[in-house]
């Protein structure tokens, strides 16, 4: 089959591999229909994710058909038509049961590797590096998916699969993003970074009360796709201050809530930035943490953080000072699919969500290095690629 390989940093090429094979009685082989370039494969793509080899499929956003199922697969069957979320869990661990499907006990079978980083072991993620388990990624033509018995959803045929890719990783990620942040009915809410992820977090938070959503990010396409779908008002954080300009918009209380839909490369401004991409250069920092400082300066006393974007190690300078006498709460975590998968799909069916606004890019396999290049660079005003096996 053809799949996509990372080569090294910012290179990524398709190449032909064997089949994937059923492994284990609780497996299911995927037929791929579509698969998206999810932000965080940037990290992977540029080199900021360790324990990546080169020859490794990447890929965690995907859907397809179910073409062969385990032995002890007994509620899908062959042709059935489903989406699969990032995070793989066994469904029997404390955790799973207890619905932090991100924090499975049981999936990954490099968790040593995550004990001496992390302190502890956490669920694998398709195609996110050995450290997250080493599974084969959803780039590619056909993939393996362990504990399919528990980790998959069943949807309708006849609807577009860019209405359904999504409940896979970025509607859950950004819908559990506002969730952590404990939006109350009138809050403020302000969201760093308006790709998908962000942009999911905005019309999560409406839905969980939020009278005022601010988008903050650089790129007018992304800023206006946040004011056009997300209802969001607008910060662009190189023509003016975000600290100044939340102030401003809040009365100089700040925002009730938080949301980093970021991550590990986030970008900023002046001095700051250029010691943290320094610093992330020299290896003398493994993550660059503009927007987890701007929040935690931001945010108002007692208020929340919700953290969505990929962290993987060590980060510099945090005012660590302001949440602690500011009160404030911080939550964080790789999300938990399968605890949401079925409410956002009903929410897609009845209408109330339709997530294919953030396609702006639809390639044929093939063109997955054109895709991630033009991701990775924001050309072609590109916010979302899919691509098509």
């Amino acid at each position: 089959m053809k799949a996509v390989c990372w080569q090294g940093a910012n290179k990524v090429q398709v190449e032909t591999v064997p089949d994937p094979t059923i492994l284990n009685p609780r497996d299911a082989i995927l037929k791929v229909t579509s698969t998206a370039i999810c932000g965080s494969d940037l990290h992977i793509y540029g080199g900021y994710i360790p324990t990546v080899e080169k020859g490794d499929i990447i890929g965690h956003e995907f859907m397809g058909e179910i073409v062969e199922v385990g032995s002890k697969v007994n509620n899908l069957k062959v042709g059935d038509r489903v989406v699969v979320p990032s995070t793989i869990g066994c469904g029997n661990c404390y955790y799973c049961k207890g619905d932090r499907w991100s924090l499975c006990d049981n999936s990954n079978p490099n968790g040593w590797m995550q004990e001496k980083l992390w302190g502890s072991v956490t669920s694998a993620i398709y195609g996110y590096s050995h450290l997250l388990g080493g599974f084969a990624g959803a780039q590619a033509e056909y993939v393996r998916v362990p504990f399919a018995d528990v980790g998959v959803v069943k949807v309708p045929q006849g609807i577009p699969d860019e209405k359904l890719l999504f409940i896979s990783d970025a509607i859950p990620t950004g819908y559990m993003g506002a969730e952590l942040a404990d939006i109350q009915p009138g809050d403020t809410v302000a969201v760093w970074g308006c790709g998908a992820v962000g942009i999911f977090a905005m019309i999560s938070a409406y839905m969980m009360g939020a009278e005022r959503v601010i988008a903050i990010d650089r790129f007018p396409e992304r800023l206006e796709m946040a004011r056009k779908y997300a209802k969001a008002d607008t910060i662009n954080y190189e023509e003016i201050s975000t600290g100044d300009a939340l102030k401003e918009m809040t009365g100089g209380r700040g925002p009730d809530c938080c949301i980093d839909a970021v991550g590990l490369e986030a970008h900023g401004v002046g001095f700051e930035d250029f010691y943290d991409q320094t610093k992330q250069k020299l290896k003398l920092e493994t993550d660059r943490p503009h927007v987890l400082r701007e929040m935690m300066v931001a945010c108002r006393k007692g208020g929340n953080l919700s953290v969505m974007g990929v962290y993987g190690g060590f980060v510099d300078k945090l005012p660590l000072g302001a949440v602690m006498n500011k009160g404030l709460t911080m939550r964080a975590g790789q999300m938990h699919g399968q605890k949401y998968m079925h409410k956002l799909l009903d929410l897609v069916l009845n209408g109330q969500l339709d997530p294919s606004f953030v396609v702006t890019h639809q390639l044929p396999l093939e063109q997955a290095p054109h895709g991630y290049k033009i991701f990775q660079q924001k050309q072609d005003n590109c916010v979302k690629v899919v691509l098509k096996p």
